[in-house]
């Protein structure tokens, strides 16, 4: 992405770019054959998608977030892929109200 802002994690990268648009937010998720097999792929998106569907609110109209998963993604915990997303959400300036739960 060309424009916009990013942080890296300790097993995802973030894009957060914001339109001029009055769409919903819209959500991408790269995850490269490095990540590992097709299992650990489909894996890793499932939870990036859980993830983000428990924080779309706090995303504004316009907002594209792309999400990219690094090649440890696979080995880390729900409960650390979430605080490692809340921890790069809250450095991009995206940030909650109230304290998301694990799941």
């Amino acid at each position: 992405m060309r424009s916009g802002r990013k942080v890296v994690g300790t097993s995802m990268v973030l894009y957060l770019t914001q339109n001029d648009t009055h769409d919903s937010a819209r959500f991408g998720f790269v995850v490269s054959k490095a990540v590992g097999g097709a299992v650990q792929r489909n894996l890793v998106k499932r939870r990036f998608r859980s993830a983000i569907r428990n924080r779309h609110s706090l995303f504004l109209p316009g907002q594209h977030l792309v999400i990219k998963a690094l090649p440890g993604s696979p080995g880390v915990t729900w409960n650390e892929l979430s605080q490692d997303l809340d921890n790069c959400l809250a450095r991009l300036g995206v940030k909650s109200d109230q304290t998301l739960e694990s799941r």
